[in-house]
């Protein structure tokens, strides 16, 4: 899995809606937006793997003003968004390739697992909606940014 993790003042995700207009599917006021991308081979030790980084991982100021603090710590939330473009191989070329991407149903799957994970912690959580066209806004805070491997 490959996530890049933004720190964000507030993100949300919208979609288009029946009516034509765009709704909020999830929302998060400060924390992390995580853009996840699942492979080929993927499976529930990845997806564990990298809710422990995200859950852990030391990006938010301290009283010192060094990042020695967690999304946990920071008080802030998760705000987690499927993006099979992360999966893409641009090594080669000018045009990605999804080949290394997970098919639908593995991602969806594994996807829906990690949220589920995330949910049984003691901080918000919102989701986008898989498979959706979705605009993602956000303050990116810092700016803070890191590309994770699970």
């Amino acid at each position: 899995m490959k996530t890049l993790i933004q720190r964000v003042s507030r993100a949300s995700v919208e979609i288009n809606g029946e009516a034509g207009g765009c709704r909020t599917v999830g929302a998060i006021d400060g924390g992390l937006l995580a853009l996840i991308g699942v492979e080929k081979g993927d499976a529930e030790a990845n997806a564990d793997k990298l809710l422990h980084k995200l859950l852990h991982y030391r990006v938010f100021s301290d009283a010192e003003g060094k990042m020695n603090l967690n999304v946990q710590q920071a008080g802030g939330g998760l705000l987690l968004v499927s993006q099979f473009t992360l999966a893409a191989d641009t090594r080669k070329g000018l045009r990605p390739s999804f080949s290394s991407a997970a098919p639908p149903a593995d991602g969806e799957r594994l996807f829906d697992y990690l949220v589920a994970q995330a949910r049984t912690h003691a901080l918000p959580v919102a989701t986008g909606e898989f498979g959706a066209d979705m605009q993602v806004a956000l303050v990116n805070d810092g700016p803070v940014t890191f590309l994770l491997d699970a």
